[in-house]
């Protein structure tokens, strides 16, 4: 007979828990025991029953001890015992051993029940009884639903070491790691216990290594308070074992903090606690009472105020079912229909092939229209080119006058296209016209960079073939050769500073100062503010250095038009082309910026509501300006006379088209829009009042005392044309989800016109004849126009929990309104460690109760389930191609340019590997 010490409660108690475990010995038969007495020879009859069902069984028998009274707690198999089926992971005797040991359970108490005489004590033993079976049985119903595919699942739940505290798969690599990092941090050979984390590679979770420090330390039966390198390796091996027994141990005891193998709800409480702590949800921190009771709810039925290891393993096998008690909202619930495996194809010349045709695809309009613009500038090249070689002149400057006027005449068309992509409202207009067929609005930023580029190339070989080849050449010129271009010069050889102090040197020179400080102030590193300087010039850096600066050009071309036309080998008015180049971008571009102004006069709003959102994010809600009408997924712009009578500001609309507001969410990160925030929220000493601020400017605001807005626009954006495709893919990094919010309010209303028009259909079928003939043809909803776009997903990435107040409304509209699962809501939160960390395996349980019982995830307060760390993009698109086969998918991104070029390759990748066609569009921020 094997036995456990006996664990005593107190030393004022007189009841303790005495455990042991019986070997039924083989010549133990039925006869023998049948004659012994009651006491003691109880246990052997009991004993021999199970040894006649199975020899190699063995039980466990908890007894109580009162003086002269035996109560029995528990009977159990002994898990020492059981075989397992290395195949499945089941126990293979467990399920007859405890059906056997639940029934056994009552006889014994039966046998042993003399030993309580008060009739009181026996009706609680009763009472215990049921409740003891009802938590076995669920047991025994546990025991047996785990397999090894549950159990590997939910390992890949609970990982002390992951991406965020090593990056190698290595065992021996990361140990490396360690020790190198034990080496740096310990003091007299001992690591101490607040550096166990850092030492781990958990330096963003101390607190949490610290409770890991603290399991493990107890396991060897004292408190410590520093380790050897010998100890660390130890408690290395048993974070890093991968058994999931192990690792659940572990946890479990992270919480068993006076090791009585229970845990109590103050217990889960502070488990709860530091996982929220580590993760940084302060929120979830102090809702952690709360998430307690919630799991003892789950867990703990019989109210025994405590929980054990084999409950604690049934919550995490079950994840993915608690996942899956809701509505998917953010789950596909389509089969893999598409192999996309037999789609990979390892032909080199046939990868080629795919990779060549989606790059053609993919930038046939670019490569038409770059190539149009360098064989347009090719030809002017040429032309003024050899032009000025038959030309005597060139027999005095040579090829540098030649290839110096040859610059010029690119530099005459690029200053006059490079207007172009600015025009703002000529753009919009043609987004709507056949010309998107072939030219790429979306690229007119990129295209007005590359002019730029093109621009500083030709400054540099006219100045410079100007300056340090043909000008020197001429000053330095026989008077035989000066004699043959004498006449452009009155007569006289020139001196090097006449040129350079005449009007076509001045306004040359000038020229060049002024794009070279327009076009420095303009590159990201200043424009970001990514330069730091000494003050004063730090006010060089920032959007309003590269706002202020570009004013300048429209000095350049005063300067430009005066230069083209004092030039000195050049007297007729129609060969000095430079005002036929920019004359008519110049009208266009002039009368942008008028329609603006008057525009912007007449669409001054009335602010109806402004609310400052978690995430330094400014939400302005304002009246619509009669006659303002715009897509989803454009953008506007805001000017705030209070702030700059000056700047406007792009912002991305986030009001639907049938809303009969505007709406704007404005991150604050700017001095324009940290001024703003504070023309809002600050009070000053002013009468003026909206709310809680006070402005003190009485011209900047209107007659309730409210600060003036002007609007203008609205402006074209990739994501106004999604209604050209079959299925949405929408992916927004942070503040960069705003033209995409728009758009779902307007698939919403799509929804609920379409809802309506199928009741205003049904009505009419139920009327006579008549009435629904006049009711058909004169009810214009009834032409509605269908709707291309069927279904949409939107990824929401973000690192701050509070960003989803932001459109909380707009998510739970979804989950009332879309009834047909047309839209998918995925949200991601960064900030918490990816699923399946150990540090977030408690709130990923915690949210799938939560969202099981109430519908409501516990960081977005929404009914859509928040997911951990980032998106795997490559799943995504797979899942969305297997869910939409054959369909044309418009892939949106407003974000950071870092992603967009890895989902722009997966784009290209599955664009060919499956029968699905993505077509990527960005939007950068």
């Amino acid at each position: 007979m094997k036995s456990s010490p006996p664990s005593f409660g107190g030393s004022s108690s007189k009841l303790s828990n005495y455990s042991r475990t019986f070997d039924l010995p083989d010549d133990l038969d039925s006869g023998s025991a049948s004659d012994c007495e009651l006491g003691g020879a109880m246990l052997p009859i009991f004993l021999n029953d199970l040894r006649r069902n199975n020899q190699q069984d063995l039980v466990e028998v908890t007894l109580e001890l009162d003086n002269d009274s035996i109560v029995v707690c528990s009977v159990k198999p002994n898990p020492t015992s059981v075989t397992s089926d290395p195949g499945c992971g089941v126990d293979v005797h467990s399920a007859g051993i405890l059906k056997r040991s639940l029934s056994a359970t009552s006889r014994i108490r039966q046998k042993f029940g003399w030993g309580r005489s008060r009739s009181s004590r026996t009706t609680s033993s009763e009472i215990e009884d049921r409740t003891i079976s009802a938590r076995d049985a669920r047991k025994i119903k546990a025991k047996l639903q785990r397999t090894r595919s549950s159990a590997q699942r939910a390992l890949k739940g609970l990982r002390f070491i992951s991406k965020t505290t090593g990056a190698s798969n290595d065992a021996n690599e990361l140990w490396r790691r360690v020790e190198s990092r034990f080496d740096s941090l310990a003091k007299d050979g001992l690591l101490a216990r607040e550096d166990f984390g850092e030492c781990i590679g958990m330096v963003d979770s101390k607190e949490f290594a610290v409770c890991i420090f603290d399991a493990l330390a107890r396991r060897k039966r004292r408190r410590i308070s520093k380790i050897s390198k010998e100890e660390l390796h130890e408690f290395w091996l048993q974070i890093t074992d991968q058994s999931f027994d192990a690792r659940l141990q572990i946890f479990f005891d992270m919480a068993d903090s006076n090791e009585d193998g229970r845990i109590t709800r103050e217990e889960v409480q502070e488990l709860i606690m530091l996982s929220a702590s580590a993760n940084k949800l302060s929120k979830l921190k102090e809702q952690a009472e709360e998430y307690a009771y919630l799991i003892m709810e789950e867990l703990d039925p019989e109210n025994l105020g405590y929980i054990e290891l084999w409950q604690l393993e049934t919550l995490l096998l079950q994840r993915d079912t608690y996942m899956n008690y809701s509505r998917p909202l953010s789950t596909t619930s389509v089969g893999w229909s598409q192999n996309l495996s037999s789609f990979s194809s390892h032909n080199v010349v046939r990868r080629l092939s795919f990779a060549l045709r989606y790059l053609i695809l993919e930038n046939w309009q670019r490569g038409l229209i770059l190539m149009m613009w360098m064989m347009t500038m090719a030809c002017l090249f040429a032309w003024k080119f050899y032009q000025y070689k038959n030309r005597a002149a060139f027999q005095v400057m040579g090829y540098c006058l030649c290839t110096a006027k040859g610059a010029a005449e690119t530099l005459k068309l690029n200053m006059a296209l490079i207007l172009l992509p600015v025009c703002r409202n000529t753009l919009t207009w043609l987004r709507s016209t056949r010309a998107r067929s072939f030219i790429p609005f979306d690229d007119n930023i990129n295209f007005h960079k590359i002019i730029a580029q093109a621009i500083a190339v030709g400054v540099i070989l006219h100045a410079g073939n100007h300056l340090f080849c043909d000008f020197p050449r001429l000053i330095n010129s026989s008077p035989e050769k000066f004699s043959l271009i004498a006449s452009d010069f009155h007569n006289k050889k020139p001196t090097y500073k006449y040129i350079l102090t005449g009007v076509e040197g001045v306004t040359g020179i000038s020229m060049v100062v002024l794009m070279v400080i327009a076009f420095t102030l303009a590159t990201s590193q200043f424009r970001r503010n990514l330069v730091k300087l000494p003050a004063p010039f730090n006010r060089l850096t920032g959007f309003n250095a590269f706002w202020y600066s570009h004013h300048l050009l429209g000095l350049v071309y005063v300067l430009l038009l005066v230069h083209g036309t004092f030039l000195f080998l050049t007297h007729s008015w129609n060969q000095k082309t430079t005002w036929m180049y920019v004359s008519a971008p110049l009208l266009l571009y002039g009368a942008e910026r008028s329609v603006r102004v008057g525009r912007s006069e007449h669409y001054s709003v009335k602010v109806l509501k402004v609310s400052v959102l978690p995430g330094n994010v400014l939400s302005i809600i304002m009246s619509k300006p009669q006659g303002f009408k715009y897509k989803s997924g454009q953008y506007l712009f805001l000017q705030c006379p209070a702030i700059s009578s000056f700047e406007w500001h792009p912002f991305s609309i986030t009001s639907a088209p049938g809303d009969d507001y505007l709406s704007v969410h404005i991150r604050i990160v700017g001095d324009w829009t940290e001024e703003l925030n504070k023309v809002f929220t600050e009070v000053n000493d002013s009468p003026s009042v909206i709310g809680r601020a006070m402005f003190g400017q009485h011209g900047h605001v209107d007659q309730r005392g409210q600060p003036k807005l002007y609007v203008d626009g609205p402006y074209g954006a990739p994501a106004q044309d999604y209604q050209n495709y079959d299925v949405l893919l929408l992916v927004g990094l942070g503040i960069g989800a705003t033209p995409f919010i728009s758009i779902l309010r307007d698939l919403l209303n799509n929804t609920r016109a379409a809802d309506y028009q199928t009741d205003y259909t049904e009505t009419s079928r139920s009327d006579d004849s008549s009435t629904s003939c006049a009711s058909s043809t004169g009810a214009p909803s009834s032409k509605r126009r269908t709707q291309r776009t069927t279904n949409a997903h939107f990824y929401w990435v973000t690192r701050e929990p509070g960003s989803f107040e932001w459109f909380k409304g707009v998510m739970d509209e979804v989950a009332d309104m879309d009834h047909k699962g047309q839209i998918e809501l995925h949200n991601y939160l960064t900030s918490v460690y990816e699923e399946g960390d150990a540090r977030s395996t408690l709130i990923t349980m915690v949210q799938a109760l939560n969202h099981a019982k109430h519908g409501v995830d516990i960081l977005s307060g929404t009914r859509v389930r928040t997911h951990f760390a980032r998106p795997n993009w490559n799943e995504v698109f797979t899942k969305v191609a297997t869910k939409h086969p054959f369909a044309t998918v418009g892939v949106f991104y407003c974000g950071m340019p870092v992603l967009a070029k890895e989902l722009k390759k997966i784009c290209q990748e599955l664009s060919h590997k499956t029968s699905t066609r993505f077509e990527f569009h960005k939007e950068y921020f």
